[in-house]
């Protein structure tokens, strides 16, 4: 059955919280839910979560943006009633939990690749094989002929580029090392080993290059 994506937005939000709910419920009539994973994530369910409770009072919803990683981890352990991130987990993970897994999709957004460059500024232009070759350290030098030949008319300095990107299991990591698997043969990998990427590169909070 095919959804219209605002429709599908709404029955992927009650299908998840339905999930929890129907198992976090006690007879006496008080709610608490403990989820963990995505920071993605954290904002838009720190609103849901809000809204829920001014029509249910008695609800206390936990939620940890501690990363997808965390999720995935505290999930398959019981620990929470809940994980979220980025990544679906792969069946291998499933079938490692201590308790049963149910996947269902809650959000939808997008992750780019910001930059500074010495002396440009203008907007530059990228491939995804030219990006996939910058994070997996084969294109190490801002005045690469690959960039230089996507961006006409502009001088870009013989400077070494380093890349950033978070060090911990995180989903926005995943979700974009996927990409660079779909679109380049040099970022292709084993999906397991996606949220670490394997160029030269310092550990910070998002993807970026500088």
């Amino acid at each position: 059955m095919k959804l219209p994506l605002k429709q599908l937005s709404r029955a992927a939000r009650a299908a998840c919280v339905a999930a929890v709910l129907a198992s976090a419920y006690p007879a006496y009539g008080q709610l608490l839910i403990n989820g963990a994973g995505s920071t993605f994530a954290a904002p838009i369910y720190t609103k849901w979560f809000s809204e829920y409770r001014s029509i249910q009072p008695g609800a206390e919803i936990n939620y940890q943006a501690d990363g997808s990683g965390a999720g995935i981890n505290q999930v398959s352990t019981g620990v929470v009633d809940f994980g979220a991130t980025d990544g679906p987990m792969t069946t291998e993970q499933m079938n490692k939990g201590k308790v049963k897994v149910l996947h269902f999709p809650t959000v939808l957004g997008g992750v780019v690749v910001i930059y500074n460059v010495q002396g440009v500024t203008t907007n530059l232009s990228f491939t995804g094989d030219v990006l996939a070759s910058i994070f997996l350290g084969k294109i190490t030098k801002w005045s690469d002929p690959a960039i230089v030949k996507l961006n006409p008319g502009l001088k870009l300095p013989d400077n070494e580029i380093t890349t950033i990107h978070r060090a911990d299991g995180s989903g926005t990591t995943y979700v974009f090392a996927d990409y660079l698997a779909a679109v380049s043969p040099n970022g292709k990998r084993d999906r397991a080993q996606a949220p670490l990427l394997n160029g030269p590169s310092v550990s910070r909070r998002r993807a970026a290059m500088a």
